[in-house]
Parts: C-alpha cells; sequence; structure tokens
C-alpha cells in the first residue's frame, strides 16, 4: 500500500542509509515569526543541520500529502503562503481535503515517528494552559508524545503556560523529561523555571543511550530533552517577569478567555518587548537545532554499533 506521506529523496535516502535525520517544525515558521524573518529562520535551521553533517526535514502538508522534508518551493511556501495549523487531529481532514498546512509540535512529532525519524528540534513544548482548570486547555503535544516514540528538544515550555500543571501531566503520561547539561526545567526564554528535574545528561551519547534503553525496554513514549537557552543569550530575567505581568493584567482587563488567552499574551509579549522576545525565541530555535543535530548524530552511530 502507498504510504500516507512522501518523503524528499533526500530524506529518504538518510534513512535507508542510516544516516542522522532531524525533524523540523513548520508552524514556528508560518505562525511564530514574521515576515520575512520567518523564511530566513527556516533556511537557517536547516542550514545549521547540513553543517552538522544531519538531514533536516522539515514537515508540512502541503496539496493534501503530508511532506517529510521540503525542497526550497516548499519552504517558501510554509513561509510567505497563508496556511492553516495542523494538530495530529486536523490531519486526515486537511489530506482527505487537499489543504495545505503547517504541523504543530504534535502533528510533526507524529508525522516524523511514522516516517522512522527519532529527533525533533522545535523551540517550546506545548503545555497546560493556565486556567486548565476550568477551560481544560491542554495542548496535544502532550497526548501525543504520550504514544510517539520520537526525541523532543526544547527549551521547556513558555512561561506564559502552567508549567508546574504541564510538568505534572507529562510524568502522568509516563513521558521522560530529561534536562540536557542542566538539573532545572527550562521556562522558554529564560533558562530555568523554579521546577527541578529528576533526571540530566551532560552530552548527546547520553541521550542516544536513554533512547535505546526506552526501545530495549518497549517504551512507546516520547523523550522531552529540556535544553536551556545559553546565559548570554537568555531575557533578562527582571525584563521578563515586568512584560509577562502586564500581559496578564492586560489580558484580564480585556476578558481574554479559554484558547484566546495564549495567543493574545505572547503577541502582547511581542509588542511590549519591542521585539525582544522575539530574537530570544530565534537563538533558543538555533540551540535546540545544534544539541537536536549531536543527539541524532549520536543516535546514527550508537545504531551502527
Amino acid at each position: 500500500m502507498p504510504t500516507p506521506f512522501q518523503l524528499s529523496d533526500e530524506v529518504a535516502a538518510a534513512l535507508a542509509a542510516g544516516d542522522p535525520v532531524v525533524a523540523l517544525e513548520s508552524t514556528i515558521i508560518s505562525h511564530g515569526l514574521p515576515r520575512p524573518r520567518n523564511h530566513e529562520a527556516a533556511i537557517e535551521f536547516e542550514t545549521i543541520l547540513r553543517e552538522a553533517g544531519v538531514t533536516p526535514a522539515t514537515i508540512a502538508v502541503l496539496d493534501g500529502v503530508p511532506q517529510i522534508g521540503l525542497d526550497a518551493e516548499g519552504v517558501r511556501r510554509i513561509a510567505e503562503d497563508e496556511l492553516a495549523k495542523a494538530s495530529v487531529r486536523d490531519l486526515p481532514i486537511i489530506a482527505a481535503a487537499g489543504g495545505s498546512a503547517a504541523t504543530t509540535v504534535a502533528a510533526t512529532s507524529h508525522l516524523a515517528a511514522l516516517a522512522g525519524i527519532r529527533v525533533f528540534a522545535t523551540g517550546g513544548l506545548g503545555g497546560v494552559h493556565r486556567g486548565a482548570g476550568e477551560s481544560f486547555d491542554e495542548s496535544a503535544d502532550l497526548s501525543t508524545l504520550a504514544v510517539t516514540n520520537i526525541t523532543v528538544v526544547s527549551a521547556g515550555v513558555k512561561s506564559v503556560l502552567d508549567i508546574a500543571a504541564t510538568l505534572e501531566r507529562l510524568e502522568t503520561l509516563s513521558v521522560p523529561v530529561v534536562g540536557f547539561g542542566t538539573t532545572v526545567f527550562p521556562s522558554f526564554w529564560l533558562r530555568e523555571s523554579a521546577f527541578t528535574l529528576d533526571w540530566s545528561v551532560e552530552n548527546a551519547a547520553q541521550v542516544a543511550a536513554i533512547m535505546q534503553a526506552q526501545d530495549d525496554l518497549g517504551h512507546g513514549q516520547g523523550i522531552v530533552l529540556a535544553n536551556p537557552i545559553p546565559l548570554e543569550q537568555q531575557w533578562d530575567p527582571a525584563e521578563h517577569d515586568r512584560i509577562l505581568t502586564q500581559a496578564l493584567a492586560l489580558a484580564d482587563e480585556a476578558g481574554v478567555t479559554g484558547k484566546a488567552v495564549t495567543p493574545f499574551l505572547l503577541l502582547k509579549i511581542v509588542e511590549l518587548s519591542g521585539g525582544r522576545s522575539l530574537e530570544v525565541n530565534l537563538d533558543l530555535a538555533r540551540n535546540n537545532v545544534r544539541v537536536a543535530a549531536a543527539v541524532a548524530s549520536a543516535w546514527s552511530a550508537l545504531q551502527r554499533g
């Protein structure tokens, strides 16, 4: 039977040879960054991987077909076209309708795992939203990782989310959270949150060893590799806290509730920071791509014995 997705020739050749491959999401390009910086960033993320000897696999749905690895025109489309944002639940609907969409962390993880890709670099993981006790607003990233065998390199979750509840949900779903060179869970723009981690590693080879042990033990969950932004690149904590407080107050004043809260907060944070939050976003994403390249290379080397 035909596969439900299309591999680029480059990605197909790398997977067949056992060479390292890293998945990249398209939502960060289509919805997370302004034009034309988003197109430049998409090219830069792929270039970082290629220079490390790793094949990039940017993922999106184009004209009804999930694409694992985009050509130059595909990268241009996710950066310049008005695309929907697809999570896992949306994939069959968009495919059946012949539509196009950027993929979220959840959808990217799902498609990457179907293709046999084991490492995925993103900016930040989705999580439990503030006030989820009433709204039940929780990212599908979490439930997807509970059943998807992939290692996601992220800078934690955005501080606009409920970090404590997110970590509790990951524990309940038996998704390992491992700090990369840290014992403190990062909060996206900042290196640290108020929450410590049970497990940490110092290098990519240790991550690959955990991935192998997870396979050997028959676990089907993903792994969250919490990778903090370098100290010199993090947002000033005092400025971050001040702007986050202002953004939360503006959301309350505007009566924003439910799923509209997080997009509202992120937009206000960009405005209030004069774009500083976007620059930090790009820095941490680059850092995650570099770490993912190292993990994918270590995994490839381990599989080759």
